[in-house]
């Protein structure tokens, strides 16, 4: 009989980078303690030393460490420091969680098919910053959130799943990413676990389920989420 990683009692090691409140952190880091979650956030990076998200991991009592770009020469240099880091801390997968900055190659190459990110669009739609607003002003009927692969392509990397959410006619920039950040909390830590079973991977520029290429990403329904 075969057994998940899960299933044998397997916690999966994990860094999540991030730049501010820590909202998806808090998220991964409340399924990881109720168990919903096989992994062990071994570490929490920030490039902002005053990050909210820094102060929350700290208080549930994890290693949590901030390194400034302004102490480093260039981007390559604290891409490399951020290496170091993850490294010692025997992370096997690196989640980016509101992480704000764009990484150099090094770092690209260094955690290929091992580095997720959420984005708070429908990619492909709203690919890089103001995405809500973006949405609003284009009227569009549905917005959301999307899981992803992480490559050298800013926000371009093999879609994994999606949840949607209702664009409302009297939704504001701070409505609509209320909303989104629901379906968020719920989306990321499901993925993140797939990851850790031992289910979800990249290969060939493609996300992989179950031993199946993704043809389109997995749609997280409105019914799984408590809003």
């Amino acid at each position: 009989m075969s057994f998940s990683k899960a299933e044998a009692g397997y916690r999966l090691p994990i860094a999540i980078l991030l730049s501010g409140e820590g909202t998806n952190f808090a998220a991964i880091a409340n399924a990881a303690r109720s168990g919903a979650l096989a992994v062990d956030i071994r570490l929490v990076l920030s490039d902002r030393p005053a990050a909210r998200g820094l102060e929350r991991a700290r208080a549930l009592g994890l290693v949590a460490k901030s390194l400034a770009p302004r102490d480093f020469p260039d981007r390559e240099a604290h891409d490399r420091a951020l290496i170091r880091e993850i490294d010692a801390s025997g992370a096997e997968l690196v989640v980016l969680a509101g992480y704000m900055r764009i990484f150099q190659p090094v770092f690209i190459a260094r955690y290929s098919t091992r580095l997720l990110n959420i984005h708070p669009s429908l990619l492909p739609l709203y690919r890089g910053l103001d995405t809500h607003g973006r949405a609003l002003r284009d009227q569009v009927g549905e917005h959301g959130c999307t899981v992803h692969f992480v490559t050298d392509e800013l926000d371009g990397g093999p879609l994994i799943a999606q949840a949607r959410v209702a664009v409302r006619a009297d939704d504001t920039e701070a409505s609509l990413a209320q909303r989104v950040h629901l379906r968020e909390h719920v989306l990321y830590p499901r993925v993140i676990g797939w990851y850790a079973a031992g289910r979800l991977a990249e290969r060939d520029g493609q996300a992989w389920l179950d031993g199946k290429a993704l043809a389109a990403p997995v749609m997280l329904e409105d019914a799984d989420v408590a809003a």
